[in-house]
């Protein structure tokens, strides 16, 4: 028998960061749009909560927490914050800490993870390229090897919490071409410190988001010691999609719940408001897209948790690497989409109000639609899936 449950932990986790979510980041939430920053106290409580990074060992600072887990907290604050900001602050630090607490050395973990589960550092990550998006292996960005350190030249572009990184303290894992004539097996993962010497940032508008930032930055003979080598030279186009992975799973949690948390705006604008005499929850042709909306998002929510499960399955030697890419591909391949539809249809609901920005759900609609690149398109999710049930002797790019 399947067991849909959470477990006893896994609630009373819920139910503290639903606690803290409602109090600290629902009243702040669209004031980020202004301030484009996510407040320091909220960052400070995130942290005593041991909600930074919550997947990073207790040796490091972390809670050690299993991708279900993970993905519990990121339901719990994209539900309090439409912006997509504090989701987005969040899922990349649990995704990527994960590698890096997986990948990175003894020495580079006692380091920087400590800073990062406090909230002093942030954690990113880095492989787009103004011409490399979900193509890694269209990187220019190079490091090669001189003596005791490593030299990197290069730029990223269309990175989150550059701001974050390069102000407050911290880095990006990065990924660059280390023996470029071997193509996939010549690209090596790294910790990148933005505060180097030869960093030069540079920021982005993005349409939503706004309390966390994007951005880019060159990357100007800048040096790092061998311990911020992340797993084997060589070894960085494997170990990165891991980490795509982490987060793809998350990003499919967190847009079913802004999705669903949108319908409950809905429901409740649906109830209130007359038409012709009539509540708009009255009206066949609304119930059934509601209807619709609301199945979709819930089959997206349980197969984003059941990718999330099938990852820990594989950390514990109980699933193969394909069986996680194939789940996680299917749970992400229309999480955007159908959220967005979900929330667009909301803000039609509501006539005229949903096109102004007094309307919640418009601010919703353009966090989420991010999601329609960030960490792999719709198109490569479908690639992926392709690949597993046809054979990789079938795939359509070789």
């Amino acid at each position: 028998m399947l067991d849909f449950t959470f477990t006893e932990e896994q609630e009373m986790i819920r139910e503290s960061v639903r606690d803290f979510a409602k109090k600290k980041i629902e009243p702040i939430a669209l004031k980020m749009e202004e301030t484009h920053k996510i407040p320091d106290e909220v960052i400070e409580g995130m942290a005593e909560l041991g909600l930074i990074a919550p997947t990073v060992s207790p040796e490091y600072g972390g809670q050690g927490f299993d991708p279900v887990t993970a993905g519990i907290i990121a339901e719990e604050l994209s539900r309090a914050d439409p912006t997509g900001s504090i989701p987005v602050f969040y899922l990349v630090q649990a995704s990527w800490g994960h590698v890096f607490n997986k990948y990175g050395t003894e020495e580079a973990k006692k380091e920087i993870l400590p800073n990062v589960t406090k909230g002093k550092w942030f954690l990113g990550i880095a492989t787009t390229e103004s011409d490399a998006g979900s193509d890694v292996l269209g990187t220019k960005t190079t490091i090669r090897k001189e003596g005791n350190k490593y030299i990197v030249n290069g730029e990223k572009m269309y990175i989150s919490g550059v701001r974050e990184a390069y102000t407050r303290g911290g880095g990006h894992i990065t990924i660059a071409k280390q023996f470029p004539e071997l193509g996939a097996k010549g690209m090596t993962l790294f910790y990148l410190p933005l505060q180097s010497k030869g960093i030069i940032p540079q920021y982005v508008d993005d349409l939503g988001r706004e309390g966390i930032s994007t951005g880019g930055f060159t990357i100007d003979n800048v040096e790092i010691p061998p311990h911020y080598i992340i797993g084997q030279e060589g070894k960085g186009f494997y170990i990165v999609h891991e980490g795509y992975e982490y987060a793809r799973g998350l990003i499919a949690v967190i847009s079913a719940a802004a999705g669903l948390k949108s319908l409950e705006r809905g429901m409740n604008y649906m109830k209130q408001r007359k038409a012709f005499g009539l509540p708009l929850a009255k009206f066949e042709a609304l119930q059934f897209k509601l209807a619709e909306h609301y199945t979709k998002l819930s089959y997206l929510r349980w197969g984003a948790y059941y990718a999330l499960w099938l990852y820990h399955q594989e950390m514990l030697g109980k699933a193969s690497r394909f069986e996680v890419s194939k789940a996680i591909a299917m749970a992400k391949m229309f999480a955007q989409e159908w959220a967005c539809d979900a929330i667009d249809d909301v803000m039609q609901w509501q006539g005229a109000f949903g096109y102004s920005k007094e309307c919640v759900d418009q601010v919703a609609w353009r966090a989420i639609r991010s999601f329609g690149w960030a960490e792999g398109t719709k198109e490569i999710m479908k690639v992926i899936v392709s690949r597993e049930l046809l054979g990789k002797e079938y795939i359509s790019y070789k």
